[in-house]
């Protein structure tokens, strides 16, 4: 009698887990390094537009990478396998948690900037991982593990800004630093290399003899508007990713700037936001996916996503935050898997690492142009208002939506360039 075959959907959840837990505890310590008063890693002679404009290309180097390295990865997986390259993705993150950790002690911004870059350009773990879950699902089942990965991206978001924001704090641990939470990151994410090693079966069944080539996320650029179909798709997920990235990579400016947030402050806020996502995911997505289809879904939860980034340049106190930034929670949590099953729908059962490859092509676009705008304003308007990329975070995802309402992307598969419109 022949073992049961292990499900991979464990492992896939730690995977994420660990991903985000890694990404999350970089935001209450990044603005801090850059923004707080009591921060030491620049010297007095570097100007604050220097370091606005230092922070904006921080930001901007790790989905720079990603941008080539996910769909390189993505198509490795669909050529060999997603359980090897999923290893190797691991093994760079880890590396980069390392070296950031050291160069935090060495007050070196070059090294910095390395460490940022060599996991962006292998974090194409997401990609990978989103390719497994197409390999083992079908119809519904598709989006609520697509739900399932949201969920431990919401965990991930829970602990990981909390524990960066206490692991940093010297003054609950006479030996903590800014440099504690990517040590202990870095454990965690060894600790699932081991796991992915032993417990992560292959799901790739039919092999792809794809050809790789460096430059693919910009032929994936060139690709995703090739054909009407997949242009109008993914030009709404370049616009929710920008929309989202000026939220998630300046309201830690905003609030240690307007609202004298400590790293702890930052690291409790975010953690609020992640119980909302993990709700979300857990519970209401795949209530949600047993009865409603995901266009339906996503002409609401893109309009209310878009309209909660702009209630938060309402409040002049910080305890509103608490109130509104579960809206954006919800809604975020609900647009992703919906998002992700509609891209994914978009590709053949050999071409699930290729396409998603190219979903996370444009997300990374949407990453990297943010911290470059602002950067770039920054130059022009020193006084740059701090609420400004929330403002025009919440403008892209409404354009977003207006965009959802007039194409009104389908749910079936559509073609590819490697297939005619005939063959759809």
């Amino acid at each position: 009698m022949s073992k049961p075959k292990r499900s991979p959907l464990f492992t896939i959840f730690l995977t994420v887990f660990i991903d985000m837990l890694g990404l999350s505890v970089i935001f209450p310590v990044l603005p801090s390094i850059f923004y707080a008063a009591d921060s030491t890693f620049f010297g007095p002679e570097v100007s604050e537009a220097s370091i606005s404009i230092y922070y904006g290309l921080m930001l901007a180097s790790f989905p720079f990478m990603q941008f080539f390295g996910a769909p390189i990865l993505g198509s490795l997986s669909d050529r060999y396998g997603r359980k090897p390259i999923l290893l190797i993705s691991m093994a760079g993150a880890l590396i980069g948690y390392l070296l950031f950790a050291v160069a935090l002690g060495m007050h070196s911004l070059l090294l910095l900037f390395l460490a940022r870059m060599i996991p962006g350009f292998m974090g194409g773990n997401i990609s990978i991982v989103q390719s497994a879950i197409a390999d083992i699902s079908e119809g519904k089942d598709r989006t609520k593990n697509f739900g399932l990965v949201g969920a431990a991206f919401g965990l991930g978001f829970i602990i990981g800004p909390a524990i960066g924001g206490w692991l940093a704090d010297a003054d609950k641990v006479s030996w903590f630093s800014h440099a504690t939470p990517f040590y202990f990151t870095a454990i965690l994410t060894a600790l699932n290399l081991v796991s992915i090693y032993f417990f992560f079966p292959e799901t790739l069944k039919q092999k792809s003899k794809t050809k790789i080539h460096f430059t693919r996320g910009i032929d994936n650029f060139k690709k995703a508007f090739s054909t009407p179909n997949l242009r109008n798709t993914f030009f709404i997920v370049l616009l929710l990713s920008l929309g989202f990235t000026f939220f998630t990579q300046f309201f830690s400016v905003l609030l240690i700037e307007e609202f004298d947030y400590s790293e702890s402050d930052i690291g409790t806020l975010y953690g609020w936001i992640g119980i909302w996502l993990v709700l979300t995911q857990a519970v209401l997505v795949r209530y949600l996916f047993d009865s409603i289809e995901s266009t339906k879904i996503l002409r609401v939860s893109i309009f209310f996503l878009g309209l909660s980034l702009l209630f938060l340049l309402i409040p002049d106190q910080p305890t509103w935050f608490y109130l509104i930034n579960p809206m954006i929670a919800i809604c975020q949590g609900v647009t992703s898997p919906n998002m992700t099953t509609i891209v994914s729908r978009q590709a053949r059962p050999d071409q699930q690492g290729e396409i998603l490859g190219i979903n996370q092509s444009m997300n990374s676009i949407g990453q990297i142009l943010p911290a470059v705008v602002i950067s770039t304003l920054t130059i022009f308007f020193p006084n740059l208002s701090h609420s400004a990329p929330i403002l025009i975070g919440g403008v892209c995802i409404l354009c977003a939506w207006f965009l959802f309402l007039i194409i009104r992307p389908g749910s079936k598969a559509v073609s590819t360039p490697e297939q005619s419109p005939e063959q759809v």
